[in-house]
This record gives structure tokens, sequence and C-alpha cells, in this order.
């Protein structure tokens, strides 16, 4: 009887041990949590390893709600673009095609040819035209339609891609049973923007790799620095001297429509020295035998 009592004792110990050790780790999870969504940053995934069946189902859920959070944000945030385009290109429609008409009449009058007047019109008349193109810019962000989604053997879109850009090597870790859902002409406007990027930033390889539902497109030339990471897919954001600023932009919002993301990896793979997340839905077919 004593023994039994002792080995009781030890399992009762063992058991409370046990349970205090995993009241901290929830409670240590909760914070990192907590700690996330005051940042702001809802991409957290608190790994499901090692928890009783309950457990892991109340985090797979608080995973899937971060994401569910940030795609809704990020929705919100490309609206509040939409709006904010919408004015501004019927604003800056009004203002400038009056003086581009205007000035470029007067270039071509006997009167202003050759005297000191030509240099300042010819000014205005590019400064309306550098504004125009803007305003083209803007409605780009603002027109996109509808996507139309379908199943898409993604392979050999990669594939045709490369053979688009022959000068870059290589390295695609895809399966080519991979079916994606999405729709054609803008998956394949976000993958050509994510290549001429790369090109762009000096880069001599591409490597496209398939990591669950997300695809990993990475380059090894200039690396983002820091202070531009925040504001990479903020409109008309460019360190370019001759660039628009949409392309980061409209290629995320085409994924959002699509029902997927784009965003910056924070991990680099095979060399690379900058790479992207797309994540859209990827199926990987059985093929016969």
């Amino acid at each position: 009887m004593f023994y039994i009592c002792i080995i009781i004792g030890i399992v009762l110990i063992v058991a409370f041990t046990w349970l205090i050790r995993r009241q901290r780790s929830l409670k240590q999870r909760a914070h990192l949590i907590e700690e996330a969504i005051r940042n702001r940053d809802f991409t957290f995934r608190l790994p499901t390893d090692g928890l009783l069946p309950g457990e892991r189902a109340m985090q797979e859920t608080l995973n899937r709600l971060g994401q569910t959070i940030r795609q809704q944000v990020n929705q919100n945030e490309v609206e509040s673009w939409e709006r904010l385009t919408r004015v501004l290109t019927h604003e800056m429609m009004n203002a400038t095609a009056p003086i581009a008409s205007i000035s470029q009449s007067m270039l071509s009058r006997d009167d202003v040819k050759g005297t000191p007047l030509e240099d300042g019109i010819q000014a205005i008349y590019d400064t309306s035209c550098h504004l125009s193109s803007f305003v083209a810019n803007y409605r780009k962000m603002s027109e996109l339609e509808k996507p139309t989604m379908s199943e898409l053997p993604l392979r050999p879109m990669l594939d045709e891609i490369c053979k688009t850009y022959p000068e870059l090597t290589w390295i695609v870790s895809v399966p080519q049973n991979t079916i994606t859902r999405a729709d054609a002409g803008m998956l394949h406007q976000v993958l050509i923007n994510l290549t001429k990027n790369a090109v762009e930033a000096g880069a001599g390889k591409m490597v496209i790799r398939q990591e669950g539902q997300e695809l990993y497109i990475g380059n090894d030339g200039l690396p983002i620095p820091a202070e531009n990471r925040q504001s990479l897919f903020v409109p008309f954001f460019t360190t370019k001297r001759s660039g628009s600023g949409i392309g980061l932009s409209l290629s995320r919002r085409m994924m959002i429509q699509q029902g997927g993301m784009l965003d910056l990896a924070e991990k680099q793979f095979d060399g690379c020295r900058a790479g992207f997340i797309l994540t859209i839905p990827i199926i990987t077919k059985n093929t016969p035998r």
C-alpha cells in the first residue's frame, strides 16, 4: 500500500508539473498572438505540434483567423486606394488635358518658335504630358476587371515565362502536375511584374519554389533596403527614377481579387537576396501510373 501511494504521488507530481508547463506554453502563445495583433502583424502562424486535439484545433483556428484578418485589412486598404484614385483621376485629368492642348498649339505658332517663350512653353507641355501619364497609371489602379477564375496547370505558365526571359537562369521547383485556381491573365501579369522587377534590380537568377499553398519567387538581384520594405506595396512608391510605382501594388491587388495574397518573403532560398510569396490555391493531382 505504501508503494502504491508513492507511485500515485509521483504520477500526480509529474502530471501537475506537465500541466504547469502546458499552461505556461499556452500563455506564451496567447501573448505572442496579442503582440502580433497589437503590431498589426496578421501573418502569425504559431506551431500546432505537440498540442492536445482541442488545443490544436484552437491554434489552427487562430492561425486561419489571422490570415482572414490580414486579407480583410488588405482588401479595405485596396478599396480606400480605389476611392482616392477615382477622385484624383477626375481632378487631374480636368487640369492637365487643357494645359497640354493649349501649350502644344502654342508651340506650333511662328511667333513662338525660336523665342525665349518656346523653352518655357515646352517645359509646360512636357510637365503636362508627364502628369497625363501619371493619371493613366492611376486609371490602371482603378479599372481592373473582375477575375475569371478557373483551374490552371501552373507549370506550363511558369515555363512560358522562363522562355520569355532566356537571359535569366531559372530554378523552378514546382511539380508538373500542379494545378491552381486563378485568373490566367492576372496571374501571368503578376509573375511578369515580379520578373521585370528582378531584372531591373540586376538579377541573373530566378528561383520559384512551391511550399504548400505558397509560391516563393526569389532572385539574386539587389536586396530590398530595410527602410523601403514597409512602403513597397504603397501605390506610386518607387526608388527608380523612371518607375511609375504601381507594379507591386497592382500585383498585390490582382492577387487579392483572386482570393490570394502577395507578400515580401522574410526567408530567402538558393542564394536569393530578395523574394516574394504568392499565396494561391494549389492542387497537386495524382498522375496516372
